[in-house]
Formats: structure tokens, sequence, C-alpha cells
């Protein structure tokens, strides 16, 4: 691995390229060899992430555009931009995004990836982590996530509400 820095985005011009509705992670950290995960996340006004819990990473929440909320242990924290926000493991949170909606990095440690192999791989297989294909019912559409959560309504990395789950919310709205 080459270890030289550089320059990766430039959050400002990925959020001006971005048209007004769009949802989800507009950048994510992909480098080879790296032992971190990280996200531009942006929520157009009033979108939410429902209630959900990371049981394995903690995650730091850093805001840099908009406004919003999020709802953790019977209490309201506001977010504005600047605000730093940790997110330990096992803890409880929603987000909501304010009128002019939120945007927000996410750093946490890199999570292996799923990894789904042939039968005609070479004997013994090389370890490479993830999990087996018979979770892929927990893979975010939209962002490719895995989530910890058995039954999934919403992705905890973009907000993506899962296909054909059923939450507070009620089911997820047909396309």
């Amino acid at each position: 691995m080459n270890s030289v820095p550089r320059v990766l985005a430039v959050l400002d011009e990925l959020l001006t390229a971005a048209a007004p509705d769009d949802r989800g992670a507009l950048w994510q950290l992909a480098e080879q060899g790296r032992e971190l995960d990280a996200n531009l996340v942006r929520l157009p006004p009033g979108a939410e992430v429902g209630e959900h819990q990371e049981d394995v990473l903690d995650v730091l929440l850093v805001v840099v555009a908009g406004s919003g909320r999020v709802a953790v242990g019977g209490g309201v924290l506001r977010l504005t931009p600047t605000t730093v926000l940790w997110l330990p493991r096992t803890s409880r949170r929603a987000l909501a995004a304010g009128p002019e909606g939120l945007a927000y990095v996410t750093v946490h440690r890199r999570r292996p990836g799923l990894s789904v192999r042939s039968s005609a791989a070479v004997s013994p297989p090389a370890y490479e982590g993830g999990e087996a294909p018979c979770m892929l019912d927990r893979v975010c559409p939209a962002c490719g996530r895995l989530s910890q959560d058995p039954e999934p309504v919403f992705c905890s990395r973009c907000g993506e509400r899962f296909a054909d789950r059923s939450g507070p919310l009620g089911p997820a709205p047909s396309p």
C-alpha cells in the first residue's frame, strides 16, 4: 500500500453538485487498505433516518451543512454546521433534517464487507471477512451497508428505507 496523503474530496463541491432531492451517501471513502470508513451523507429537508442502533462500532458524526436534530435517550440534540456528535456503539438514535436539509460526515472503524465466493474457489479459501450470503436482506440497497439489525427498517448510514419492511412509520412506500 502506498501511504501518500492526498485530497480525496471537497465536500462543498459535492454538496453543490447534488440535486436538491439527493439523499444518502454522496461520497464514501473507498481507498484500498484503509482502516476507516467515512461517508458524506445528505438528507433533504424534513427527511428522517428512523431509530436504529449500531451494536459494533462507535460513530463520529460531523455536521457540514444545514441543520437537524437527533433523538437520543429520551432527549433531543440540535445539529448545526460544525457540530461534532459522538454516537457510542449500542446507543439508539434517530436523525431528522431541518428545513434546509442536513449534510454530515460519518467516520468509524472499517467494517468487513460481504464476500460471496464461487464453489470453484481454491481450497481452502483465504479469509476475506464479511458475512454469509444469507444476510443479503440486511444489506442497504442504496449504500451497501450491512445492518446489524436482523429486521432493518432504515439504513443507519444513509437513511434509506429497506424494501418490504414495516416499522414505526408503517410499511415501506411502493415505488
